[in-house]
């Protein structure tokens, strides 16, 4: 397998232009703001796009959440599940949020094993109610194995819950009355992307005296070549918030190219690192996400 993202990166001097020609780079149509509401608890969709099916299996109480579409990443290199191979590249090559929670107990594992995990997904909270996981698993996976793996307590599958029907299994699941993640859907209506992070709140740290608006949570979806920061729709400080990463060299070294649209509240950058990448949002790295003064 090659190095995709090495290859063709196109520089960003227009948001519209340069999303509408990277294919299988996220690229979200105008959305409104998310809303903080929360509402009866929602119910799994597996017919949804990875990321918006995941916002139903998540605590309101949770701050972060990380998704890492395998599936995704796999069609980009045109691997299909067990390809030797796939997991050294893309562990080396693509922005994964996870590199595979199964993987280190592929040989206590029987009728199912790490490749045939769809995605994962974490988030975290203040307390163990609000911190968990979730796995979705492919046609080929074995789900009464699954129960078993569950049912004996391999790693960290102990304890864990089965919905076989929808071949999920979640860590915990949400109380009947808990709304989920689904006030953030705005967030994460864009196609596909190979990992998906969102965060309610913001991120302190140097604003350099610019004046900025409030800003209530964000995503980040990564793509081939390009992620892409999702800060809600009409704002007027997103063309400030783009340029805050100029001026931090870790940032500015792993994403370039920045692009704003106001409208649709998203920043396009061109990434040079998509594993540093990743790692950077998930060690809250992102100078766009800064909080106001």
């Amino acid at each position: 397998m090659t190095k995709r993202w090495g290859m063709g990166l196109v520089a960003l001097g227009l948001l519209a232009p340069v999303l509408a020609a990277c294919g299988h780079d996220p690229v979200a149509a105008p959305t409104p703001t998310p809303s903080a509401s929360a509402s009866a608890a929602p119910s799994y969709d597996p017919a949804l796009p990875t990321a918006q099916a995941v916002l139903a299996l998540v605590p309101h109480d949770a701050t972060t959440l990380s998704i890492t579409d395998f599936d995704q990443v796999r069609a980009q290199y045109g691997a299909e599940p067990g390809d030797p191979g796939f997991w050294q590249d893309a562990t080396r090559h693509s922005p994964l949020l996870s590199t595979g929670m199964l993987r280190p107990y592929a040989r206590q594992l029987h009728g199912f094993g790490p490749d045939d995990v769809a995605w994962e997904a974490h988030y975290s909270g203040a307390d163990a109610a609000s911190t968990g996981w979730v796995l979705a698993f492919g046609p080929h996976a074995d789900m009464g194995a699954v129960q078993k793996a569950v049912a004996v307590g391999i790693g960290p599958l102990a304890g864990a819950k089965v919905d076989a029907t929808a071949r999920v299994v979640t860590s915990s699941p949400l109380a009947p009355t808990d709304a989920g993640w689904t006030d953030l859907a705005a967030l994460v209506t864009g196609p596909e992307a190979e990992s998906t992070y969102v965060a309610r709140g913001c991120l302190p740290g140097d604003t350099q005296g610019q004046r900025l608006e409030p800003l209530d949570a964000y995503a980040v979806s990564f793509g081939q070549s390009l992620a892409t920061a999702y800060l809600g729709a009409d704002r007027d400080d997103l063309f400030v918030r783009m340029r805050l990463g100029q001026g931090v060299a870790g940032f500015r070294a792993a994403f370039t190219h920045g692009a704003a649209d106001p409208g649709t509240g998203r920043i396009g950058y061109t990434m040079t690192d998509p594993v540093d990448a990743a790692q950077q949002a998930l060690r809250s790295k992102l100078p766009f996400a800064m909080c106001a003064d």
